[in-house]
Order: C-alpha cells, then structure tokens, then sequence
C-alpha cells in the first residue's frame, strides 16, 4: 500500500517539467554507436558466417559468437530508442518502455555473462594447460549458452506481459518510462534490476580473481626463471584478461553503480531527476562495450584475426586462389 501510495504520488508530480533537453544529444551520441557498432559487429557477423570458416570449434569460439550476437541485437535495438528521444509520441514511448528497453536490458546482460562466461574459460586454460575441463567442452559451452538465453528471455516475457496488462488509459504524455509504471510493474522492475546487479556483481569479482590469479601466475614463473614459451604465453593471457576486464569495467561499472539507485529512488523528488540523468548517461555509456567488443574476437582468437586481415587482403585481389591455407584455417589456436 505505501509502494502504491508513492507511485501515485509520483505519477502526479513534476509531469510538466521538460526533462529532454539532453535528447538532441543522446539521439546524435546513439546514433554513432549505432553505425559503428552495426558495422563492427555485421563485419564480425560476417566473418564468423563465411563459408570457409574452420569447421572445428571450441567453448571459447560459442561464447565469442553468443557475445556478438547479443551485441548485434543492441545495435539493432537503438533505432527505437533515438525514435523514443526524438518523438512525444505515447505510442512509440509505450513500445520503447515495453520491447526496446527490455530488448535492450536483455542483450546488455547477456553481453555480461559471456563476457564472464569467457574470462573463466581464458582461466581454466592457464589452471588446466594440458588438459581440457569439462566446463571447457563445446557441447558444454552450447548448454551454458541456451540456458543463459532462456535465462534471460524469461523475466523479459513476463515483463512485457504485465506492463501491458496493467496498462490504462493515460491522461498525461509521459516523459519517463517509470511514469508508465504500474505497482506491479514497479515492483517487478526493482526485482530484475536487483537480481541483475547481483550477476553483474558477481561476474565482475570473477573477472578481477582472475586477471589476479593469472598475473600471480606470471609472476611466479617468471620469479622460477620458467621457459621462455611459457612465460610469453602468461604475458598473452594477462594482456587478453586486461582488454577484457578493461572494457567491462569501463562499459558495465558507472552503469550499476548509478543504476540500482535509481531502481529505488526515481521517485524521490530530491535525487530522483539527479539520479535520472545520472542513469542516462552511464546508459549511453554501456551501450558503448558494442563498438569495443570486437577488440576482445581480435586478442583472444588468432583464426578471427586472420580472416580478416584475409578478408581485407581479397577485397584487393579478388581473383586470387588461397586453397593452399585451408588446412591452416582448420586449426584455431588461441593463447
């Protein structure tokens, strides 16, 4: 009764404030991602779709590829949030709140998880050298991949489902997605966005253990004067873990620190439009990880790399015969 009382409360208050000033410049910053990140991600897409791509795969191969997708999608996803900035449309603001936040939110977490799901694969490598773990296996790897995608798909459906269903006419334009919110919804907003923030807590301690454990594992090598190979393999993994915890950190930390306030507070008339804007651009910010994610398919997978500097070299020369390398693309050898 108190949570409805404040919603009510809420939903009454402060509708007629123009809070788009920031729009122009969102819709110009979402924009750019978009072209970039359609391009980098559709070239990446590509490469990986090619008809001479390595018939052999492995764990870390699906994760790449379940993290381009979802990153592919959130490209996809953008064109109705800049249609949300730059209409007052109730109607385009309703599908943006319902599919294209919800899209947009279920493609940023799974970009999460596969991001985890592949520092802990880059980590079993150095523990396991010799041998592959089971969590390392390819038909382990695709199970871990469908069930993290039901995972996710399930909370999203019943969202959608419920905002629609407790929808009633409005007699304002709302300028927020939480105006449109009912109780119900409200209340199930907060539990998503805390749930997710538990993954994403949870996921962003693992990386840190493991950029940790590797980089100790450097430097006991090196302190024991090991083979020179082993060691430049450790330097590899420690610089592949930094690019990836690097970006993760950059894209997903400012997000949830402002983001799980928010989920709280929106309707707090003296933090709730300072946390709002705050949200926005650490939105606007995590969007980003879809313009450097491809930096990740390039450290981490030497056969990627080589298709597309393959690629680049056949735009040159078109006419120019490589099945002498086919049996060079069968391996994929990843340090």
């Amino acid at each position: 009764m108190v949570a409805q009382k404040n919603l009510t409360s809420s939903l009454n208050q402060t509708y007629d404030i123009d809070d788009t000033s920031m729009n122009p410049y969102f819709m110009v910053v979402y924009s750019l991602v978009f072209l970039v990140g359609l391009l980098l991600n559709g070239f990446t897409l590509k490469v990986y779709l090619c008809r001479d791509w390595p018939e052999v795969s492995n764990s870390l191969m699906v994760y790449l590829k379940n993290l381009t997708a979802a990153d592919f999608l959130l490209c996809l996803c953008l064109p109705l949030r800049i249609t949300y900035y730059a209409s007052s449309s109730p109607i385009i603001r309703r599908l943006y709140c319902s599919f294209g936040a919800s899209a947009s939110f279920i493609n940023m977490c799974a970009s999460i998880l596969f991001m985890g799901y592949i520092a802990a694969n880059r980590y079993l490598r150095i523990i396991h050298p010799s041998g592959t773990h089971m969590l390392q296996t390819l038909q382990t790897a695709r199970i871990i991949s469908v069930i993290t995608w039901v995972f996710l798909l399930a909370p999203t459906i019943v969202y959608i489902i419920i905002f629609f269903s407790s929808q009633k006419p409005l007699t304002f334009n709302p300028s927020r997605c939480v105006h449109l919110f009912s109780p119900s919804v409200s209340l199930l907003f907060r539990i998503i966005n805390t749930f997710s923030a538990f993954i994403f807590l949870l996921v962003f301690i693992s990386m840190v253990f493991f950029y940790y454990s590797i980089s100790r594992r450097l430097l006991e090598a090196q302190q024991k004067q090991l083979a020179s190979s082993g060691s430049q393999k450790l330097v590899k993994s420690r610089r592949n873990m930094l690019v990836l915890v690097s970006i993760f950190c950059v894209c997903f930390v400012p997000f949830y620190l402002v983001r799980l306030p928010f989920t709280f507070l929106w309707s707090d008339d003296s933090v709730g439009p300072v946390l709002f804007y705050l949200k926005e651009v650490t939105t606007m910010v995590s969007v980003f990880n879809v313009c450097l994610d491809p930096l990740v398919y390039f450290f981490l997978s030497n056969t990627f790399g080589e298709k597309v500097r393959k690629a680049t070299w056949r735009a040159k020369h078109p006419t120019t015969n490589e099945e002498n390398e086919s049996r060079r693309d069968k391996l994929d050898i990843i340090t």
